[in-house]
């Protein structure tokens, strides 16, 4: 997909454990909104990502003990004096999450819900990476500052489209990209898609793009959009034209 494409549509690679054979049990779904980026009356909140300390201790009426290793992901992480990349929250942490704002899950299903929140974290990532590219020339190590989940606000975008009858993303966040001492505000709103019945997952879309908070974003986002549709003409025209021949 070019960076002019607003709107990816993706399954899990073959390599994640939702591609492996199961019982036929339901598949959890993520949660209406991340619950990693909500807190409590009183809970701190880590500036950087505005998600509350979770502690890895388990709950007292949990019955299957989950792993409290946490995921080193692939996005670069600003402010450190050493290279370092952001730390997904361990399976432990994601279902302390979840009870505390009252999302029962079963217990089991926390490890696969898991692998599904970093791995759209990566996907919308490497989308990041599609629009810094333009920008490579000034500066080719972007790395994430810091980022917000904003479930309850809608994008501009989200809303206007909403007018016309499209569905709601059931997830927003915002993420700061330091572009070389320039800090770059993305939006990424998360749609859920109809589930690949042949493959066996479900199907997201993740749509990214910088906010349009300056005139460099501004003219990023005319330029894919411009390029995206002559990119569309000109299939349309090759297609037209093999139809002809």
């Amino acid at each position: 997909m070019s960076p002019g494409k607003d709107t990816t549509a993706a399954s899990p690679p073959p390599g994640c454990p939702m591609h492996q054979a199961q019982d036929p049990t339901p598949k959890p779904k993520p949660p209406p909104a991340c619950p990693m980026h909500r807190k409590d009356d009183g809970d701190s909140l880590n500036p950087d990502n505005n998600i509350p300390n979770l502690a890895q201790s388990p709950f007292a009426d949990q019955e299957i003990p989950l792993p409290t290793d946490r995921v080193i992901s692939s996005i670069p992480r600003a402010k450190t004096e050493e290279e370092s990349n952001w730390e997904y929250p361990s399976p432990q942490q994601f279902y302390n999450a979840l009870r505390r704002k009252g999302w029962e899950t079963p217990e089991g299903a926390i490890e696969t819900m898991v692998d599904i929140h970093n791995w759209m974290n990566e996907e919308a990532w490497a989308e990041v990476m599609k629009w810094e590219k333009e920008h490579s020339g000034t500066c080719c190590d972007p790395k994430l500052l810091r980022f917000q989940g904003r479930p309850s606000e809608l994008s501009p975008k989200a809303r206007i489209m909403g007018f016309f009858g499209a569905p709601k993303p059931f997830d927003r966040h915002d993420w700061i990209v330091d572009r070389c001492g320039k800090e770059v505000r993305y939006i990424i709103d998360y749609y859920g898609g109809e589930d690949d019945v042949v493959n066996d997952v479900p199907v997201f879309h993740l749509d990214v793009r910088p906010a349009l908070d300056s005139v460099e974003s501004t003219m990023d986002r005319l330029k894919f959009g411009v390029r995206e549709a002559f990119a569309r003409l000109k299939g349309e025209s090759q297609g037209s034209t093999s139809k002809t021949a």
